[in-house]
């Protein structure tokens, strides 16, 4: 098969752009010819203060986008589109290049950004939902986007115009969601019901709890991912206070509260506190297998939090929130523990449940490992993967089928 993968990659890597990767090569592995097209938000930055003026236009319709991807499809003729993201750059335009050379498109719902123009359905401390429930144009006096009144308008924008013109219902064929939680939402927000499937992401290559070096468990408790307020960074910490310097924390991550975070640590003298700023991939995985546990504390949604199930894949179960994807990831009492979303005693108390009770915690941590090994592999993930690209491309075959013949003399 030939398969187009279309994706925006960030000025910062994300997770978006680990499953893009993962993703292309999974495929590229299966004997599939992948052609990729992509662009990067760092192409801004060389952008003139002339050609910036044009970026509320680009995010909408990008012309340069749109003429590049059509190209490639009129010399290439893939069997199938893939997007993963295209905001701001690339832009929804590439969809109507696609329905151009009737190529099937699938898209990826890495975040919410369909339904809220911050992406996280979360502000000001809490979930929010006000741009489902009523409009898109409340984000704007909020500064919901980088709190800047003109990028969430620009997104505000994009979004409501093409619900105007019907891509989000009609230039899609297929849509993957992560979790059935993330589903469940995109329908309320307006999207086809018939059109979304659910896939989750995947971890590869398999960090296996039985290969390497073998590492003793460690006395720790760990945290992995952005130090941001929707992650539930603030009640992590209060939790810790609480705890009274018993149980050791390590902090894997980066991110806008990295500095306020240590100096609250210090402040509360949470000397057991320690922050291990960005890590490479093998040394992350280090961390999580020399952990008893990983704490996800979000207090947004989650699409999906990767963390979680590279925790699974290293047999190391989960303490989350009772909020969104992560209920649905991590089960209560058989892979993980839920507490409360921004209860910082309730964590408190499961956090030191859980450091108490390490034969039950161990026995959470095999549960966690066969979830891993019956939904989040990349074989597992491959046959969904192809699944859906027949589910995508069927419609079009069967149209073309159906289409009257025209002879034309010689």
């Amino acid at each position: 098969m030939k398969i187009f993968l279309v994706h925006n990659t960030y000025q910062q890597a994300g997770g978006e752009d680990v499953v893009f990767r993962q993703e292309r090569d999974l495929l590229e592995h299966a004997g599939h010819q992948v052609l990729v097209y992509c662009r990067s938000n760092s192409e801004i930055a060389n952008y003139s203060t002339l050609k910036r003026l044009t970026l509320v236009g680009r995010t909408v319709w990008g012309r340069d986008s749109y003429r590049d991807v059509k190209a490639l499809l009129e010399n290439e003729a893939p069997d199938i589109a893939h997007f993963h993201n295209t905001f701001p750059l690339i832009s929804p335009s590439v969809y109507y290049a696609c329905r151009d050379r009737c190529v099937p498109v699938v898209q990826t719902l890495h975040n919410y950004r369909l339904l809220c123009p911050a992406a996280t359905l979360f502000k000001q401390g809490r979930v929010c939902e006000a741009c489902i429930e009523h409009s898109l144009w409340r984000a704007i006096p909020n500064r919901c986007y980088r709190q800047s009144s003109l990028a969430t308008a620009t997104l505000s924008l994009m979004l409501g115009a093409h619900r105007w013109l019907g891509t989000w219902t009609a230039m899609v064929d297929c849509y993957i969601a992560l979790t059935e939680s993330a589903r469940k939402k995109f329908i309320e927000g307006g999207l086809p019901p018939e059109k979304i499937v659910v896939k989750p992401n995947f971890v590869c290559p398999d960090p296996s709890p039985n290969g390497g070096s073998k590492l003793p468990r460690a006395n720790y408790a760990l945290f992995v991912g952005r130090l941001s307020e929707e992650k539930g960074m603030h009640t992590l910490i209060a939790a810790w206070a609480r705890l009274n310097g018993q149980i050791p924390l390590v902090i894997v991550g980066d991110g806008p509260l990295v500095t306020r975070l240590r100096a609250e640590a210090s402040l509360l003298s949470l000397g057991n506190v320690s922050f291990r700023g960005h890590l490479t991939r093998h040394d992350m995985f280090q961390a999580v297998k020399g952990a008893h546990f990983l704490i996800l504390p979000s207090q947004c949604y989650e699409n999906f939090p990767m963390s979680a199930v590279e925790a699974f894949s290293c047999g190391i179960p989960v303490i989350c929130s009772r909020l969104g994807a992560m209920q649905e990831i991590v089960a209560d009492g058989r892979t993980g523990l839920h507490f409360t979303p921004g209860d910082a005693n309730d964590l408190m108390t499961k956090v030191e449940w859980a450091w108490d009770h390490p034969q039950e915690m161990a026995v959470m941590g095999r549960a966690a490992r066969a979830e891993y090994e019956a939904r989040y592999t990349a074989e597992r993930n491959y046959a969904l993967l192809m699944e859906i690209y027949r589910r995508a491309i069927e419609p079009h075959r069967a149209t073309a089928r159906n289409s009257p013949k025209i002879s034309v003399p010689a």
